[in-house]
């Protein structure tokens, strides 16, 4: 699975580039689009609830990640008027990260308002994850793909492109396998995040990702 990808053909596009690269194909009629989410540890500096989170304000956090939920709401029937059909597969590894903790609280709300987001814990794939992790990538249709490329302190800059389609049916094929075998979002929030104690992350520096 993914077996292709390492040696698929790039462009790579700084953070202004990729964004607006994401934007036109998005608007282009793509169908669809799919998400594989694997690192555990990410910093997302100018996102209100990241910050509070990084702050050591856990209650705040959740306030703040709830605020978003007409916003998440307006993406999905922006989506839905372009005929765009949205998944989204986050890989948990445990024992649960604090970064990921927070993230299941953000998707959690997405999830109320109609995402489709499933959870695999990474324990299930390491068959597949032998020689490396699962890439982290988004997809849009059969029509482009985006390897999020983060620098030495796990700050966003920018995406390698990938525009090979035979590569994307490939990559949407294996994305697909893992998709049906996720766990229902919900039942996996409420048995392994609700029970957590808040993170203890006061003082956890800042940096940037990307919009959840």
């Amino acid at each position: 699975m993914f077996d292709s990808f390492p040696g698929g053909a790039f462009e790579r596009l700084d953070r202004p580039r990729y964004h607006a690269d994401l934007s036109r194909v998005y608007d282009s009629g793509i169908g669809f689009l799919n998400k594989l989410e694997r690192g555990q540890h990410f910093k997302e500096r100018g996102f209100p609830s990241w910050e509070a989170f990084a702050e050591g304000d856990w209650q705040g956090a959740l306030s703040l990640a709830d605020e978003r939920r007409e916003e998440y709401a307006q993406e999905l029937r922006q989506a839905s008027r372009l005929g765009v059909t949205h998944r989204r597969l986050r890989v948990v590894e445990f024992p649960i990260t604090p970064y990921v903790q927070w993230e299941l609280f953000v998707l959690r709300v997405r999830v109320d308002v109609g995402d489709q987001i499933k959870i695999l814990d990474a324990h299930d794939i390491s068959n597949i994850e032998r020689t490396r992790p699962v890439p982290e990538v988004v997809i849009l249709g059969d029509a482009a793909m985006y390897e999020v490329v983060y620098d030495e302190d796990g700050n966003a800059d920018g995406a390698n492109r990938y525009a090979d389609r035979s590569l994307i049916r490939e990559m949407n094929a294996g994305f697909n396998a893992l998709y049906d075998r996720g766990e229902g979002f919900y039942d996996f929030f409420d048995r392994e995040i609700l029970t957590l104690a808040p993170p203890q992350v006061s003082g956890a520096p800042t940096g940037l990702r990307g919009s959840r």
